[in-house]
């Protein structure tokens, strides 16, 4: 059974399980509360501001009852009931010994040995069965990839995709866009050229975050489809040199477009982004759109052009990559902040038409969670 102890003059509380002891301030358990006046029972937001709490907050009073905590805050004189499992859940007590570069639980890195268990499903059976639904998106959030087969072949099916899980992020391509070959292309994936493994439309702050690509037609030789995991890369761009993967995570690149119909775009991000405290949170890579890098300083410059060569190198390195053909009605999604994709050059014997657009990972993470929460519920 837990317990709990106060601090002198109610700073803060310790919730005692076993061995474990964990510390919660008095002025984050009042800011977290969820009685009904701080929080709306109908979608969880605060209906307070944190300067509505007073400064000097304390706890008066804690007593543990079963699996809740009753706590009393002065000077409000206001009592609270919190979960337990909920504050063991939220507990922020404990001392951190990830290093830069750390990769949030629930991720899997990856190279070709993927192929053998590639994220696959079928596309009639996500769109009628949540649970096949559910498994699809959790392969994606593991991965940062996955397909579908089984398709239907018609204009914009791809728009069912999306469908799935939220919104199509429209673009000055459009809410789609098609890839195959054009005369006087405004981008070369309207080529018949191979593409190096890249992240999509590098010059976006924020990138887009998913990329969808559906196919139509298939029957040129080539243009075999291929995707690396940026994760993957920077671990062992890590391993190998450790101040390679400093100067590409501490330093900004530019990227730029610019295009028809009167488009110029330009971001500034390091290729390597990480969040305050170290979590690998994304890959921006492409050399297409590069621009002249001019943040970094003179002494450092070798250095970061020297691990700039290496990531690509590694990148490019088959045995980093997944391979595979699309063929009319399969398609393939990607988290773009993570997984490069790349192309295969193809003749111009047969065609090859896909169709393409952007969408953004909180909606399938949202449509996730709640897949999970009803999973969870149907189990009880």
């Amino acid at each position: 059974m837990s317990k709990c102890t106060l601090s002198k003059g109610g700073t803060y509380l310790t919730i005692i399980e076993g061995d474990t002891r964990l510390r919660f301030h008095a002025i984050w358990l009042r800011d977290n509360a969820w009685d009904p006046a701080t929080r709306s029972a109908n979608n969880g937001q605060r209906l307070i501001a944190l300067s509505e709490i007073p400064k000097d907050t304390f706890i008066h009073e804690a007593e543990v009852l079963d699996s809740k905590i009753i706590i009393t805050f002065s000077p409000e004189h206001k009592k609270v009931e919190y979960d337990i499992n909920w504050l063991l859940t939220n507990a922020y007590d404990h001392t951190s010994t990830k290093k830069s570069g750390w990769i949030k639980h629930g991720v899997e890195t990856w190279d070709s040995t993927l192929m053998s268990r590639m994220p696959d499903a079928d596309f009639a059976s996500v769109h009628s069965d949540p649970r096949q639904l559910r498994c699809w998106l959790e392969q994606i959030s593991r991965f940062g990839f996955g397909k579908l087969s089984n398709g239907p072949i018609e204009n914009l099916a791809l728009m069912k995709v999306v469908d799935l899980f939220g919104y199509v992020r429209e673009t000055n391509y459009g809410r789609h866009f098609d890839v195959r070959t054009e005369i006087n292309p405004t981008n070369l994936a309207y080529t018949g050229l191979g593409l190096q493994a890249h992240t999509d439309n590098p010059y976006r702050d924020p990138v887009p975050t998913i990329q969808i690509l559906y196919c139509l037609e298939s029957s040129a030789n080539g243009g075999e489809n291929m995707v690396v995991d940026g994760f993957r890369v920077v671990e062992q761009l890590r391993a190998e040199n450790e101040d390679w993967f400093n100067v590409l995570a501490n330093y900004c690149a530019h990227f730029e477009y610019t295009g028809s119909n009167s488009v110029m775009l330009h971001s500034r991000r390091p290729m390597i982004e990480l969040a305050p405290d170290g979590e690998l949170i994304g890959v921006r890579f492409n050399n297409r759109s590069t621009a002249a890098i001019t943040d970094i300083p003179f002494a450092d410059m070798e250095t970061y052009y020297s691990a700039y060569r290496r990531m690509g190198e590694i990148i490019d390195d088959p045995s980093m990559e997944v391979a595979f053909r699309l063929e009319p009605g399969e398609s393939f999604l990607v988290d773009n902040r993570r997984v490069l994709h790349a192309r295969k050059g193809y003749s111009g014997i047969g065609k090859r038409w896909l169709q393409g657009c952007y969408a953004d990972m909180d909606s399938l993470n949202s449509k996730l969670a709640v897949l999970q929460a009803d999973q969870i519920l149907a189990a009880e």
